[in-house]
């Protein structure tokens, strides 16, 4: 029998997670035990416990139940037997499937669509990030509401409960279609907002480098390990949101910006892909992407091709692409990829980060140098030039002269060669 029990415990929501598997199926529709098993951690980062995994394989799909009744018959005494009240699927669910599951099994009924959203409505801490997650629940809702009757009447209380809930969403289409419109509003406001962020960091020529990977991959924890930041971390799935962004000095004379944002996931719900553009946008702005991938998950390859076509999704193949494989230390050395456009690394431990900052130097350092100059006061137009083309970091006025620390590039670097009094000594100012 294909039925996995897993160990349970009292003190949590109990479910059911089941899935169907077959040829008919893209990748993106179908069903396996790994994918369940990536269900089973998806349930648990929504703090629930997974008493059964039920896998069927089908020519092809039930179109009344997407698994018949027969198999729905042993779910509902797999629940009798396991106490489970919930049951989800890691297939995506039509309406009328809902109301036919819920129907035959009495349960609770969820796909894997409605598990990632309810996390995602417990994690954003943002403005913009609950904006753009009640977005996605919405139009998640829109078309499923015939299908959620009963789910709907249930909203305030356990998993899959989380986000839009008390306004009575199955009579009143034309409110949801009605906040869907003001949201989408309020998003391409802040959108605007940070359209001008974006010219500001343009004007002063900072590269930006967008960290992207799969959920857990480790990738707020390489942002703390680059930066000196304290982003809160833990080992769970999304358990960043909202993007960040930070100062990154890649050595003595070259600085960058640094972001974070939300992982990707397999399957990953149309409709948060589509709120989450605006912010996901960002990405399409970098200079380069750092693609964090989780070396000691036995599956990265995999994830890492799911990331690697969503950036391929949102058109962002612009910018080089770095492969930055994380938790080194976990693994056999023997078994550390190598190759170009490829570092490994270990962010907890710190293992590989100078092979990672001199690789962002070659992709995005145009040669810069720390300078002292000496400016008479008749070239002083020069000043002006170092404030807008370098990074000056600090200007003392003497009787006869200006003394001038600034980091340049080659060309500015000749150009003041005349004024020069040092160069390449280290960054030692406050």
């Amino acid at each position: 029998m294909n039925t996995n029990q897993t160990h349970i415990d009292d003190t949590n929501e109990r479910a059911i997670l089941a899935g169907v598997h077959s040829r008919v199926f893209t990748p993106d529709e179908d069903a396996t035990w790994e994918t369940l098993d990536e269900l089973e951690e998806l349930l648990k980062t929504a703090g629930g416990v997974c008493t059964a995994k039920v896998l069927q394989e089908r020519p092809s799909p039930d179109p009344r139940s997407l698994m018949g009744e027969g198999k729905l018959a042993e779910i509902k005494a797999l629940a009798e037997a396991n106490d489970a009240s919930l049951l989800i699927f890691d297939n995506e669910l039509s309406p009328s499937q809902f109301k036919a599951i819920e129907e035959d099994t009495g349960l609770r009924v969820m796909d894997r669509a409605g598990l990632i959203l309810d996390i995602f409505a417990s994690r954003a801490r943002t403005a913009e990030g609950k904006l753009q997650v009640e977005l996605a629940q919405y139009r998640y809702l829109l078309p499923r509401l015939e299908g959620l009757g009963n789910v709907l009447s249930r909203l305030g209380g356990g998993i899959g409960t989380r986000g839009p809930g008390e306004s009575k969403l199955e009579s009143d289409r034309r409110h949801i279609r009605a906040r869907i419109t003001r949201l989408e509003r309020q998003i391409d406001d802040l959108g605007r907002v940070r359209e001008v962020g974006r010219h500001r960091r343009a004007s002063t020529e900072t590269p930006v480098a967008a960290l992207v990977g799969y959920t857990n991959a480790g990738k707020s924890t390489l942002l703390n390990a680059l930066t000196g930041s304290d982003i809160h971390t833990g080992n769970r799935l999304f358990d960043t949101l909202d993007t960040t962004l930070r100062r990154f000095p890649v050595n003595d004379t070259f600085e960058i910006l640094i972001s974070d944002t939300v992982g990707f996931i397999h399957k990953l719900p149309h409709t948060l892909i589509d709120a989450f553009r605006a912010t996901l946008e960002e990405l399409s702005y970098a200079d380069l992407l750092l693609h964090v991938i989780d070396l000691s998950n036995p599956n990265w390859p995999r994830q890492a091709a799911v990331v690697e076509d969503l950036i391929a999704k949102l058109k962002l193949e612009g910018a080089p692409v770095l492969q930055v494989f994380n938790k080194a230390d976990k693994v056999d050395a023997q078994l550390l990829p190598r190759g170009a456009d490829t570092v490994v690394v270990s962010a907890r431990t710190g293992e590989g980060l100078d092979d990672l900052r001199a690789a962002v130097a070659r992709l995005l350092d145009p040669g810069h140098h720390r300078v002292r100059v000496r400016l008479p006061y008749s070239e002083a137009g020069r000043l002006d030039v170092l404030y807008r083309d370098a990074r000056v970091e600090k200007a003392e006025y003497t009787d006869d002269a200006i003394l001038v620390t600034a980091v340049c590039d080659s060309r500015l670097y000749g150009w003041l060669r005349d004024f020069i009094i040092e160069a390449g000594f280290p960054d030692t100012l406050n």
